[in-house]
């Protein structure tokens, strides 16, 4: 395990978020659970949860100077009382190896009775900042122009700076000489516009009919009177007294 120094007047984070499983002084009650921590000279307590139980919650968050050399905290529970003396449940000893090492930490801690019986467990979360900002300060690398990275190692999202590419039209090759002259505008002239479909005179020509059909015509006005049709005309016959029956003769 690596040896952790410069810890001198840092502060620790300790958030107390619950109990679990707390031994019982109450017969006829719920107990009313406290915690509190010790460190050095510095005592902390948190508020008491009323009718907690067995297993209270508090979610309160302390922060606590460390000194180098000491790595642990003291951590007891009780119970609070109003007319007596407050009741002893458990307490015991907090590591802070892995916080100072690693900067985070959210274990369960067990206590235990005078007599090393179990009385439950304390949960605490934990949170260091010195570890990360050593650590930042030892793995950080100065910026510098990409020539000064070795090949194939310049850090991923940095892009060369633009004094490292050409500027646009500053290439010295000359055009090669297989190529067309420009056109005077500037560029190639445009390409020439071809219609695929031949122009259509007005009006438009019929569409084409089905074989053996003709197309409609209208026919020409009839003036009167009507032309002859070639038959003779015809004549009533006269008879033997014109305009009235022919009468009848007895015998």
């Amino acid at each position: 395990m690596s040896m952790i120094s410069g810890i001198q007047g840092q502060l620790l984070d300790v958030t107390v978020v619950a109990c679990n499983k707390l031994r019982n002084t109450e017969l006829f009650s719920r107990q009313d659970p406290y915690v509190c921590i010790e460190y050095a000279h510095s005592k902390f307590r948190t508020r008491t949860c009323t009718d907690g139980g067995r297993n209270p919650t508090f979610q309160e968050k302390f922060q606590i100077p460390l000194i180098e050399g000491l790595r642990e905290l003291n951590v007891s529970v009780g119970n609070s009382n109003t007319f007596r003396s407050d009741d002893f449940i458990g307490s015991g000893r907090i590591q802070l190896q892995r916080v100072l090492s690693q900067g985070y930490d959210d274990s369960s801690w067990p206590i235990q009775t005078e007599n090393l019986k179990a009385a439950g467990e304390v949960k605490l979360i934990m949170h260091f900042s010195g570890t990360s900002q050593k650590h930042n300060t030892s793995t950080s690398t100065p910026y510098g122009p990409p020539s000064a990275w070795p090949y194939g190692q310049r850090p991923y999202g940095q892009s060369p700076p633009l004094s490292a590419y050409p500027p646009a039209g500053g290439y010295p090759y000359p055009a090669p000489p297989s190529c067309p002259p420009l056109y005077p505008g500037g560029g190639y002239p445009p390409p020439p516009m071809i219609n695929l479909y031949p122009p259509t005179a007005y009006p438009p020509s019929p569409y084409p009919l089905p074989y053996g059909r003709q197309p409609y015509q209208t026919p020409p006005a009839q003036t009167y009177p009507p032309p002859p049709t070639g038959l003779p005309p015809y004549y009533q016959p006269a008879g033997p007294y014109p305009g009235t029956y022919p009468q009848l003769y007895k015998p």
